[in-house]
């Protein structure tokens, strides 16, 4: 009788501090990690954004929880997704990429932080950058005054390349101003500009084949998340026609093309982690200015340099932040 007795209070006692860890859990405020990506729980991305609330004192587990959600690259899956992800009624949205769009389209009141790859305001997911105004704040990955640098980048690896393809996607946000800025900065080179828009998969061979009537020697593609999906086509084009490219994101260079310019994404989203824990302290999106990028890194890819017999000057080499060996 005393060993049943025993028993029964140790399944109470048992139960009493699941219930308890229950309601601490519950207790503990919720944000949704919501991309149109892959699913991929070892993204680097997740992981510095969880890296940089861990900087502030902040763990998973135990001062707030993430719950992922992932589009598997599937535009026709991103409403539903969205629309999933709110039945959950977390207390904060973090994006990846341009799932932002379907955010805002459907009106929640929740506070959104976003990584955009475009401008934020021609997007109009805020008034102004000093005064988001609404509901979203976050990071804009798009500083033009990049966009001179990675030309500078490209030309100095590449200086014989004085007919040269910019290959955009017109409807990303900013475009037409990031594309004002390579004509500018091209023309300090003396390089010519060849504009190669496209918005579809046939647009996008049509590009390449235009880039080749054009006789251009090198390859400028702005960065969005479409152009990173497309990174190896370009590479395999690029290795196969000796027409280097060069893009913003290390990931650019790291899948085979010559070189890449601009923000680490991966400290893009730590610093997205100070608008979290702003958020979480109380303050509305609409009181944090969106920054821009701050750590930038320069990637080269020599091992696709030698594929296309190109011999990169020393002075290149040594301006770089990364070289693929």
């Amino acid at each position: 009788m005393r060993r049943r007795a025993f028993g029964a209070w140790a399944t109470a006692v048992s139960l009493a501090g699941g219930t308890a860890r229950g309601a601490r859990a519950a207790a503990l405020p919720r944000i949704a990690w919501i991309s149109g990506a892959t699913r991929d729980p070892m993204s680097p991305f997740l992981e510095g954004l969880q890296t940089g609330l861990q900087d502030l004192g902040r763990l998973d587990g135990r001062d707030y929880l993430i719950e992922t959600h992932w589009g598997d690259d599937s535009r026709e899956r991103l409403d539903p997704l969205v629309a999933d992800m709110l039945r959950t009624r977390p207390d904060l949205i973090v994006t990846q990429g341009p799932i932002v769009y379907n955010v805002q389209r459907s009106k929640t009141a929740i506070p959104v932080l976003f990584a955009f790859s475009g401008d934020p305001v021609e997007a109009r997911l805020v008034d102004t950058f000093a005064r988001p105004g609404g509901n979203l704040s976050g990071i804009s990955m798009m500083a033009l005054e990049l966009v001179g640098k990675r030309m500078e980048a490209l030309a100095e690896a590449v200086p014989d390349a004085k007919q040269m393809a910019v290959i955009t996607n017109p409807g990303h946000a900013g475009e037409q101003g990031e594309l004002a800025a390579s004509q500018v900065a091209a023309a300090k080179f003396g390089v010519n500009v060849e504009y190669l828009p496209f918005r579809d998969e046939s647009g996008f061979e049509s590009a390449l084949s235009a880039a080749l009537r054009a006789r251009c020697q090198a390859i400028m593609v702005f960065p969005d998340a479409g152009m990173m999906r497309r990174s190896e086509r370009f590479a395999a084009f690029a290795i196969q026609n000796r027409m280097p490219a060069a893009s913003g994101w290390a990931e650019f260079a790291r899948r085979g093309n010559l070189l890449s310019y601009g923000p680490n994404l991966r400290q893009v989203y730590r610093r997205l982690a100070f608008f979290v824990d702003r958020v979480l302290r109380g303050a509305q999106p609409s009181t944090l200015p969106v920054e821009m990028p701050t750590v930038i890194e320069h990637v080269i890819n020599l091992r696709s340099a030698r594929a296309m017999g190109i011999s990169v000057p020393r002075t290149a080499l040594v301006r770089a932040d990364a070289l693929i060996e």
